[in-house]
Order: C-alpha cells, then sequence, then structure tokens
C-alpha cells in the first residue's frame, strides 16, 4: 500500500505541515499520546514493521482519525470522498454525506433496528458532539483499536480487530465500574487499484459486547428513551 503524506505520529499518517494548517479539524489536529499509552500497554499483538499486518493497522488508525477528527471528506487522505461508502453489519453503505447526517463515527457504527424503547444507546437521538461526549468520558483512557489478523492483502483487505477501554465514567446513569470492555469484529477495506485509497468500508461485529459492558454499574433510575437501563432485565443484552 502507498503511504500518505507526510509525517504523523508512530501509528498513524498525518498530512504534512502546510496541509495540516489547510484541513479542516473539527476541533484541531488531535493528539493520541494518552490512548497510545493504552495501546501499547495491553495489544495483544506486536507486528513488524513493513509486514502486512502492521501496514494495516495503520490504515485503519489513521481513517479511523479522518473520520472523527476531519470535518471534510475532501481532507480524507485514506479515501476517496466521490466513491467511498461505508457499511456496518450488511447496512446500507452510506456516503460521506449521509455519515454526517447520521452524526459521524459512533452513531454510525451503533445503528440499529431495534425499537426505540429497548436501545441502549440510540443514536437517532444524538449529535457527533454528544455522541463523542458520552463516549470520551467513558473511556478516560481512550477507545484503542487493534488488528489482531488479516485474512487478505489489497486490493480487497479483509481483518479482525479488537476494539478496548476501561469504564471510568459513567454511561446514561449506570456509575463506573473500572473494567475492562472490549469487542471484537471484521472488517474490510476495498481500495481503488490506481489511487490506493479506501473507496469501500465493512466492519461487522455484536454492538452488545459493547453496550452490555457498560450497563453492569449500579444504575441511579435514569432512563434513555423510556427504557431503564437494567442489563439483567433487557431480553436483547441477555
Amino acid at each position: 500500500m502507498a503511504s500518505l503524506v507526510g509525517g504523523g505520529d508512530k501509528y498513524r499518517d498525518y498530512l504534512s505541515e502546510e496541509e495540516v494548517k489547510n484541513t479542516k479539524w473539527r476541533n484541531g489536529p488531535p493528539s493520541y499520546d494518552v490512548v497510545d499509552k493504552l495501546f501499547e500497554q495491553e495489544r495483544t499483538h506486536v507486528w513488524p514493521e513493513g509486514s502486512l499486518e502492521e501496514e494495516v493497522q495503520r490504515l485503519l488508525k489513521t481513517w479511523e482519525m479522518e473520520i472523527v477528527h476531519k470535518s471534510d471528506p475532501n481532507d480524507f487522505k485514506t479515501v476517496d470522498p466521490t466513491k467511498f461508502t461505508i457499511s456496518v453489519n450488511g447496512r446500507k453503505g452510506l456516503t460521506p454525506a449521509e455519515s454526517a447526517k447520521l452524526g459521524g463515527s459512533y452513531n454510525i457504527f451503533l445503528q440499529t433496528s431495534l425499537p426505540e424503547n429497548v436501545r441502549l444507546y440510540n443514536p437517532d437521538e444524538e449529535t457527533f458532539e454528544s455522541s463523542q461526549k458520552v463516549f470520551r468520558s467513558i473511556f478516560l483512557r481512550g477507545f484503542a483499536i487493534e488488528i489482531l489478523r488479516v485474512y487478505s492483502g489489497p486490493p480487497e483487505i479483509v481483518y479482525k480487530f479488537r476494539h478496548w477501554g476501561y469504564m471510568e465514567g459513567p454511561f446514561k446513569g449506570h456509575a463506573p465500574t473500572g473494567q475492562l470492555v472490549e469487542l471484537f469484529g471484521l472488517g474490510t477495506f476495498q481500495l481503488d487499484k490506481e489511487s490506493n485509497k479506501i473507496i469501500k468500508a465493512e466492519m461487522f461485529f455484536d454492538r452488545g459486547e459493547l453496550l452490555g459492558g457498560l450497563v453492569k454499574g449500579e444504575s441511579n433510575g435514569e432512563s434513555t428513551s423510556g427504557m431503564t437501563l437494567d442489563a439483567s432485565k433487557c431480553p436483547f443484552m441477555k
């Protein structure tokens, strides 16, 4: 895979210094010092530099950085915004414009067809800003991601991933437990053969792995969408 433009940190490609200044950031160029420390302490694999796994991990982390922190898809260096779609758990592929209407990353990844009164997290009620606030207040050391295995290389990349963090803040009326919360899934990237940019991304995982781990703490009786958040009574979390 071709490298992206400019420097970056150990795990992500950023833009050149000049392009950083001209990029439309949501809240300025991000720093990953805290979550990278968590990643280095608890990752399960250390891939050799230059290996396919390390390259895919770098692509995944850079792509994740862009969809969270860049407000204009035309500034993305990992994807072709004119062709790109993202699909979660077999749903319809979303264009960058459609993704923006949903409110960005967490709302895209936590889409659900469950009735509203049994949703532990309702993406239809959250904006980009509110969703980021919810999860950043839970995972104070960040929500790390790593590649566990790569099954095929470009232009059709298929990989297994692990996403994890520690619940150190409350979630929808549930007290923090301090416990590890993690989910595992499969993802695919389809790259354009000429530009090496992503034109299609798919991810498959059980959202209950994440949300179930966030409702184990003592509840103060608050509810969301009319539902009392008690995992022991929710048929979808058993």
